[in-house]
């Protein structure tokens, strides 16, 4: 092995054709291109056979408003709880297509978008992500995006794209293909979320690139350590950074969950010290392997650590955010590879 194979290696975690980094979003109206909307954009990363890691801590967050909603379900869940002019300010907002029988939001005054959003909670309709998932109003994807027209530049491949999972993006000179996954557990003590691409051939699934999984607990002495994240300013490019595990903690905060209740965020973490940007849950920490010459996952960026060098306490266009906690995989590792195996 010579340093430039390492440095090879380096650069296929942050090319397009070979990352195993992605993007899980959760889309709305998936087939109807002039409505489709994504939201809930997180960091997603391949393991193999299809399964996809990410955190766990914006699958119960509110979404607040959805951009359609089946009519079945909003007689069900939603009219019965309005009074008469809660109906029409719904349904002002949300008029009936009669073709599909689903509401789709017009909602074009600032006052009436507070207004529902005020109503559905008053109501308690259930908006966190996993509620809207499970009811058909949203659905997660994989967001795959290259320079050129073709998946992997495989014309076989893309020939299993249509309308609904492939579009041309010129604005930023990039073509998106879809790939739906579904939850398969939520780890949310630990902050992790697994999921498995769904409704997919196997060929595009084995063409995707992907990360082994490296169990050990790691000391604070690590020399092969990085980060790969999306890039500070979009998350088109990709972004690999050395880290440094500063130390270990016995991690404790709590959910603020308004519906289900808060939960805690418990258990060892990593103390990390090295560049992240906000919007970088979700991504892998791997560690090269001189005896395999690859990288291997060992950990996920979870949260921010309260310990932060700032520049007027500022987030935005700041980039001395460089201290994290990170979930090492070893803490999930049985409940993990009954899935996975």
């Amino acid at each position: 092995m010579t340093p430039n194979h390492k440095l090879h290696k380096q650069l296929e975690l942050t090319n397009e054709q070979t990352s195993p980094l992605f993007r899980i979003m959760w889309i709305q109206n998936k087939d109807e291109p002039h409505r489709r909307h994504f939201e809930n954009n997180i960091c997603a990363f391949h393991i193999g056979n299809g399964y996809i890691l990410s955190v766990a801590h914006n699958l119960k967050v509110e979404a607040n408003i959805f951009k359609s909603i089946d009519n079945g379900l909003y007689l069900t869940n939603i009219f019965p709880y309005l009074n008469a002019e809660q109906a029409q300010l719904f349904e002002s907002c949300y008029p009936l297509e009669l073709g599909n029988q689903r509401r789709y939001a017009n909602i074009t005054n600032p006052n009436d978008y507070q207004s529902i959003t005020n109503l559905l909670k008053q109501i308690n309709f259930d908006t966190r992500w996993t509620t809207m998932m499970d009811r058909k109003i949203c659905l997660p994807h994989l967001v795959i995006q290259f320079k050129n027209e073709l998946f992997y530049n495989n014309p076989e491949l893309s020939a299993h794209f249509n309308p609904s999972t492939y579009f041309p993006e010129p604005s930023i000179q990039r073509h998106t293909f879809l790939v739906e996954v579904e939850l398969v557990e939520a780890f949310y003590n630990e902050d992790i979320a697994l999921y498995k691409i769904i409704n997919t051939p196997k060929a595009v699934i084995n063409a995707m690139p992907s990360l082994e999984v490296d169990y050990s607990l790691l000391d604070d002495n690590q020399e092969n350590y990085y980060c790969l994240q999306s890039s500070p300013t979009s998350e088109i490019g990709k972004l690999l950074n050395k880290a440094q595990i500063e130390g270990f903690t016995e991690h404790f905060a709590i959910f603020q969950e308004r519906i289900g209740g808060n939960y805690n965020l418990e258990g060892l973490r990593y103390l990390i010290k090295g560049y992240f940007r906000f919007g970088s849950s979700g991504a892998p920490y791997v560690v090269y392997d001189e005896k395999t010459t690859t990288f291997k996952v060992n950990a996920v960026q979870s949260e921010a650590c309260p310990i932060q060098l700032s520049i007027n306490n500022q987030r935005d266009g700041n980039f001395q955010y460089i201290n994290a906690i990170a979930t090492p995989l070893q803490v999930i590792q049985e409940r993990l590879e009954k899935h996975i195996k």
